[in-house]
């Protein structure tokens, strides 16, 4: 594989015409031209394995054909019955859909793939991202957050120009949202049992390319992404993109042929034997050790920076750096690191993956933050009542024992897409996932919640005030502890996925928030919540050396007072005052700082 920059390949308008380049190890490789049903095969010529062709006129739809050995044993897939999807196409004519036929050597494929639009290359020079650590990081997935909006225009719902509709834009200023984190926007494939169910994927995490936009999501294509992410940066919010590079959708050797199989097998990383590597959990996993593997990386994080995002965030980030184990090392983050366009943005890696030595929490580069799961189980823990006041305290203070650089690289969250929502993991002790019709076998079987007495809402007040305090409780923790804080759209105001805590395949009222019976006392609080962090030293760099450690008592604490779960008290000197945070398992979290705040 040859490390072509991105102006190499992909469909580029150059004077008089496209120039289309796509890298394949095929013996032949076809432009496939469509004008509606009807297509139009162009033979292309070889570079090295980047096979070229220009085109007169720009306006075109098209796809490749790869003729060469099928033979999977031989990890040869070479179908030429397959239309194959651009690996750097920007923008599709229509949604992926799911079928056997996509598996089925042979059988023809161009009635139900997308076609790639031509789409000139962004080349603007991003500025500077707004959001900086520290600041609010507001998890949203487009769809759950719109699609039941009552101020959004039905036409609007689901898309990504819905956050620049006032009524969005006051509810992200009313929290003090520092950037939006949008999960998965790019074009994805639903998994193959999920169609049979009338099930649809509702979060996106399953990509064939990395760069297309979703036809659904984002119908304006390119435009509409710039013209978004300008709005909300005008708005003073920033966006942060959550991008899939561990795997792509086409699945293990039972998925279907849909681009990167038909075009490279190799790009997808294997044992000696030729068995498929599945550290991402999902079939197949990208070999980020091949340097064209990782010049794909790079090529999309740059168009999208050049889009104007402020950051990335990494689907199980150590696949980035497997090779195939991890390594702390590896040359992508390096590469990142020199890059003058990528080095200036917000990386974010979720440090796990499934593979051998995938828990990678604290290993990444210190410019990178991380989300960090100790905090959100060991937060939870303390106030469910079998933590340990040393736990909570080390996760308030930034997470030491875990990231050494002056300033705090924790991303603190309580909860996220992933798991229970904010509301159920007080209100349920165990999953509910029957309606993903896998018999209530997929999703966290052991994820700490606690449900304060009563299986689900149930109507004793008592429980219901009780769970009202530890969800305050929660989020006074989040929103007082160093590091970045992240809160999950609809957490706010009580969202709840009826104890469904994976709710990947509920694209329907489960998952979508409802904002007619939002919860607005305690989205007042959070907003509160909010306003006060902003106004507090959590993130100074010495203020952990100024810090008093004191029993709720108000003595100093002793080593034995540590494993004790009944909370602290920590007094932080702040401009001639003193603020006071006291973490009481019983009665919540205090703050005062000129001002007094309960929880």
């Amino acid at each position: 594989m040859t490390n072509q920059p991105l102006s190499a390949l992909g469909a580029t308008p150059v004077p008089g015409g496209t120039r289309f380049a796509v890298r394949s190890t095929a013996q032949r490789v076809e432009l496939c031209l469509f004008d509606g049903p009807r297509e139009r095969r162009v033979a292309m010529t070889r570079d090295d394995d980047v096979w070229i062709t220009t085109i007169p006129g720009t306006d075109h739809l098209y796809g490749y054909r790869a003729h060469g050995e099928y033979d999977p044993a031989r990890n040869l897939w070479f179908d030429a019955a397959k239309l194959l999807v651009d690996p750097y196409a920007l923008e599709l004519d229509r949604p992926f859909v799911q079928s056997p036929r996509l598996a089925i050597p042979g059988e023809d494929t161009a009635d139900i793939i997308p076609r790639a639009r031509v789409v000139a290359p962004l080349t603007t020079i991003p500025a500077s991202p707004l959001f900086r650590p520290g600041q609010l990081i507001y998890e949203l997935n487009l769809r759950s957050f719109t699609m039941r909006h009552p101020a959004i225009p039905a036409g609007r719902r689901g898309t990504l120009a819905a956050l620049t509709h006032p009524a969005v834009l006051d509810h992200l200023h009313k929290l003090g949202v520092g950037a939006v984190e949008l999960m998965p926007i790019t074009a994805a494939i639903d998994e193959r049992h999920l169609p049979p169910l009338g099930l649809r994927n509702a979060w996106g995490y399953n990509p064939v390319v990395p760069m297309a936009l979703c036809p659904e999501r984002v119908p304006g294509g390119v435009a509409e992404l710039v013209a978004t992410i300008a709005a909300l940066r005008e708005a003073g919010i920033g966006v942060i993109l959550d991008l899939v590079f561990n795997h792509m959708g086409e699945s293990d050797i039972h998925g279907g042929t849909l681009s990167f199989r038909g075009l490279d097998p190799d790009t997808y990383a294997r044992t000696p034997d030729g068995t498929l590597i599945n550290d991402a959990g999902t079939g197949n996993t990208l070999d980020a050790s091949r340097p064209g593997v990782r010049a794909m990386i790079l090529d999309s994080l740059r168009h999208f920076a050049r889009a104007g995002v402020d950051g990335f965030r990494f689907d199980l980030a150590p696949v980035l750096a497997r090779g195939p184990g991890f390594d702390p090392d590896a040359p992508i983050f390096a590469e990142i690191a020199a890059d003058p366009i990528l080095s200036t943005r917000i990386m974010i890696a979720e440090p796990w993956d499934i593979g051998p030595g995938g828990y990678q929490l604290g290993a990444f580069p210190e410019h990178w933050l991380e989300w960090n799961d100790r905090y959100r189980d060991q937060v939870r823990r303390f106030w469910r009542g079998d933590g340990r006041a040393g736990d909570l305290a080390t996760r308030v203070a930034g997470s030491a024992d875990l990231f050494t650089s002056p300033t705090s690289r924790s991303v603190n969250f309580i909860a996220a897409h992933d798991g229970f929502t904010l509301a159920d993991l007080v209100t349920y002790a165990g999953r509910h996932n029957h309606a993903n019709g896998e018999d209530n076998r997929d999703g966290h079987g052991d994820e700490v919640s606690w449900n304060h007495g009563c299986e689900g809402p149930g109507d004793d007040p008592a429980i219901h005030k009780a769970r009202a305090r530890s969800v305050r409780a929660m989020l006074a923790t989040l929103f007082l502890s160093r590091g970045t804080p992240m809160l999950t759209a609809g957490d706010e105001f009580g969202r709840s996925q009826q104890g469904n805590n994976n709710g990947y395949a509920q694209d329907n009222e489960t998952s979508w928030l409802d904002w007619n019976m939002r919860d607005e006392a305690l989205e007042r609080f959070v907003a509160t919540l909010s306003e006060f962090r902003r106004g507090v030293p959590l993130d100074w760099t010495d203020w952990l050396a100024n810090a008093q450690w004191r029993t709720l008592g108000g003595d100093p604490m002793q080593p034995e007072d540590w494993d004790r779960a009944d909370g602290f008290a920590l007094q932080l000197p702040a401009g001639g005052q003193s603020l006071i945070l006291r973490f009481d398992r019983m009665s919540g979290v205090t703050a005062l700082f000129g001002t007094m705040l309960e929880s």
